[in-house]
């Protein structure tokens, strides 16, 4: 979440779900907020990740804000002390946090990438391996297990790159530096009373450089809303335990209004005359309709007589790969929000199992 969102969705999730909300902060530090280019002229370049944490004004006086917030929050001083104790800002979080995208794949070199047959058989292995405790999840949450191994997959290739940075250390960083300052001092916040409530020791909440925890990727905010103790341990514990780690996107999805036992799109054909560069994916029709307007499966026969409500989904860059969106679709994109990630969950899903 899947950063989120943050990570893949350019502020999803991820961290889906993240709140927006503002919390009572101290001023930013001046340096990271450097007054407004005049109308028409090139905005300055940011000073290199090194200089400006070599610098690291006002990074004290940021911390003692956060631990007066964290406080009047219920923040124990014993968690403060032990989560915020060291802490400095880091010069790779904010060069990863500056970089942009080199280049930009086509769906069909992303699909291709992502829904790669490695992917594929390691998500099968890890679909048998937890078959048990995946239909449990089911039980309860009414999720296709499929989809929630695909997820797994897509966000931490199953458990195995769950992210190396100290999660207080990088939403500090990034709080500190300005950029989108009010947004990470909420997931600051969020991570120390995490802490606090006894689900995670400090030093042992890792995740991505932008704060996205554990196997599912949650940025704090979203495990404080949607993570669950699906072992009934006392702790949701989505770093080191399976159960609550995937029993916590079966949450995460549930909760977004997944429809148990249906479907999420199918590949389709479209009629003669389609401009896929001016395809309306916003008008909603029943599957039947849209086999009255000339759409077929993608093997030429004819779509199903159903009442189901589905919609275009046209991937981003497709060479002309169209699908029609079933609600479940809406949900997956709920995790994270691009297109192109809800259909490459979609079809790895359909794979795994």
């Amino acid at each position: 979440m899947i950063a989120r969102r943050l990570v893949l969705a350019g502020a999803g999730a991820m961290l889906a779900g993240c709140s927006s909300s503002t919390p009572s902060t101290a001023p930013a530090p001046a340096a990271s907020l450097p007054p407004p280019a005049p109308v028409g002229a090139t905005p300055p370049a940011p000073a290199p990740a090194q200089e400006v944490v070599a610098n690291a004004q006002g990074f004290d006086t940021f911390l003692e804000g956060v631990r007066a917030d964290a406080r009047r929050a219920g923040v124990s001083n014993a968690t403060l002390q032990r989560a915020l104790s060291g802490v400095r800002p880091l010069a790779r979080v904010l060069e990863l946090d500056r970089r942009q995208p080199e280049g930009v794949l086509s769906w069909e070199q992303y699909r291709d990438r992502i829904v790669s047959q490695t992917r594929i058989e390691n998500g099968r292995r890890a679909y048998a391996e937890n078959r048990a405790l995946l239909q449990s999840i089911e039980q309860r949450t009414g999720v296709s297990p499929r989809v929630i191994v695909a997820i797994w997959g897509m966000e931490t290739n199953y458990g195995s790159n769950t992210g190396g940075f100290n999660v207080i250390e990088a939403l500090a960083t990034l709080a500190w530096e300005g950029r989108r300052a009010a947004f990470f001092r909420a997931e600051l916040l969020a991570a120390l009373r995490i802490i606090d409530a006894g689900h995670i020791q400090a030093e042992a909440m890792r995740g991505s450089w932008a704060g996205a925890m554990g196997h599912p990727q949650f940025m704090p905010t979203s495990f404080e809303r949607l993570a669950v103790d699906f072992d009934g341990d006392g702790r949701k514990d989505i770093w080191g335990t399976r159960a609550d780690a995937l029993g916590s996107i079966g949450n995460y999805l549930a909760r977004s209004g997944w429809q148990s036992g249906q479907g999420w799109a199918m590949e389709v054909r479209p009629p003669a005359g389609f401009d896929i560069e001016r395809a309306d994916t916003e008008t909603r029709r029943s599957i039947a309709e849209w086999g009255r307007l000339g759409w077929r499966r993608a093997d030429g026969s004819p779509l199903p007589a159903s009442d189901t409500q589905a919609s275009l989904a046209v991937p981003t860059r497709s060479a002309g790969q169209v699908f029609l969106g079933l609600p479940n679709l809406r949900v997956i994109r709920r995790y994270n929000s691009p297109m192109n990630y809800g259909l490459a969950v979609g079809l790895l899903a359909d794979q795994v199992a």
